[in-house]
């Protein structure tokens, strides 16, 4: 039996993202991944954040760099928010659950606990294929074992005065959406940090 117990490893959380989490438009420091470090550092737990996300990037770009920053930063937490680009490109919705599984399992495989960010896509792409968008993201959380955010903006997009949390160009949030973005992803993934 060890004398000494092994300290528990330094939490890393790596965000795997779009413009949502790239700060898109947004102060720099202003956007929830930034705001995600404050609020560790409030509940004094001891974390650090690599914020990895690509304005524009697809679940496919997203496949692809995930194996070198997995390598590079040997995260504890892997937050996967992805795909609302995939749906604005008209992308096969199987492409999409395909990739964000893949990604699941590399993260899983790396040692990460996994967290999918939902996203819903606006009523005129039509209602069956935004039903089965929506659904995609609980799917690959039940099938990979992860944590889910059911949809990223709730509270934003679906806010009585939802135009008002957006910037000119009606896709990406305004700063003042960001805490509640926070408050949506920090209720899933704090139980994670225990």
């Amino acid at each position: 039996m060890p004398l000494f117990a092994q300290p528990a490893k330094p939490m890393k959380i790596l965000v795997v993202g779009d413009s949502l989490s790239a700060e898109y438009g947004l102060r720099r420091g202003s956007g929830w991944v930034a705001l995600l470090e404050q609020q560790l550092a409030q509940d004094k737990l001891s974390a650090t954040v690599i914020n990895a996300s690509i304005s524009g990037d697809t679940t496919s770009g997203g496949r692809s760099r995930l194996p070198a920053l997995l390598a590079q930063h040997h995260p504890t937490h892997v937050i996967l928010e992805l795909g609302a680009n995939d749906a604005l490109r008209g992308l096969p919705l199987q492409m999409t659950q395909a990739n964000l599984s893949a990604m699941a399992q590399a993260a899983r495989t790396a040692g990460a606990r996994v967290v999918i960010a939902g996203m819903r896509v606006p009523p005129n792409y039509g209602r069956e294929y935004g039903e089965a968008f929506a659904a995609l993201f609980a799917k690959v959380a039940r099938s990979e074992h992860a944590a889910l955010v059911p949809f990223l903006l709730k509270g934003v997009a679906d806010a009585p005065q939802a135009t008002a949390l957006f910037q000119a160009d009606r896709i990406h949030p305004r700063e003042e959406a960001h805490p509640t973005m926070l408050a949506n992803v920090w209720q899933v993934l704090k139980p994670l940090l225990r």
